[in-house]
């Protein structure tokens, strides 16, 4: 699908500048340094005065990690999604949510899609994981239960992870993109776990609830290896068992 830009209103601008003003401000203190200078980077494509343009920022990726930006209608099988990623292709909505909605979603939009996940997309090492998590959710697309480990792996890091950098920072897209779970993490009474593969993928999480359990990441380089930890189990066992995952990771 083609970008539908022309058909934003003005309404969609105006929530647009107010979103992104206001979480960059929130996440001074609170979003991973990596993420704020990728965001800081991406200015002259992605900043608070125009809406994004999908293609002014695939053009800008193509001369760093080659990503692009894809449109779709809302969510999408799992399979297209992790053949996109395996692509470089990263998929995003363009519907912008109303001013009544600022503080809450029941599902993505693009201000959580580009402002969460794209900026991250051009560090080396996380865009790496990103075509890494492609191509091992397609290499076993017929396989629910590793479908399923890699739904709560993506769940508990791209979309709620937090790492360890001068103090803890969030840099999961549903933490960046939302100003209250930024909050929330922030502000105590949540557990935080040392990240481990094994207990990830043996978590279930819930959508439709604010995280009360976060793993805490070391690196982005820590996140990109438990997929080759991932992966050499299921070369290894048809059915992956957790604690294996474990044994090969730590």
């Amino acid at each position: 699908m083609k970008q539908t830009f022309n058909l934003h209103s003005a309404t969609d601008k105006d929530v647009w500048q107010i979103l992104f003003n206001r979480q960059k401000q929130n996440l001074t203190n609170k979003g991973s340094g990596i993420f704020l200078q990728c965001l800081e980077n991406m200015h002259p494509v992605l900043n608070a005065n125009q809406l994004p343009d999908f293609t002014r920022i695939g053009n800008w990726f193509q001369s760093r990690t080659g990503w692009s930006i894809v449109e779709v209608p809302g969510l999408i099988p799992v399979t297209d999604f992790f053949r996109l990623l395996a692509n470089k292709q990263f998929c995003s909505s363009t519907w912008v949510r109303r001013p009544e909605q600022l503080d809450y979603l029941k599902e993505p939009d693009m201000f959580h899609d580009i402002f969460g996940h794209v900026p991250l997309l051009s560090d080396p090492v996380f865009s790496a994981f990103m075509q890494k998590f492609g191509e091992l959710g397609l290499n076993h697309a017929s396989n629910k239960e590793i479908e399923l480990q890699l739904q709560r792996l993506y769940w508990f890091t791209i979309e709620f992870g937090v790492i360890q950098e001068d103090k803890l920072r969030s840099y999961g897209a549903g933490i960046l993109s939302s100003f209250g779970e930024t909050n929330h993490v922030n502000n105590g009474g949540v557990v935080l776990s040392p990240f481990s593969l094994e207990t990830i993928v043996s978590s279930d999480f819930r959508t439709d609830a604010i995280q009360q359990h976060y793993f805490v990441l070391e690196s982005f380089q820590q996140l990109f290896e438990s997929l080759h930890a991932f992966e050499s189990i299921l070369n290894t066992t048809r059915k992956p068992n957790p604690k294996n995952l474990a044994s090969q990771y730590q």
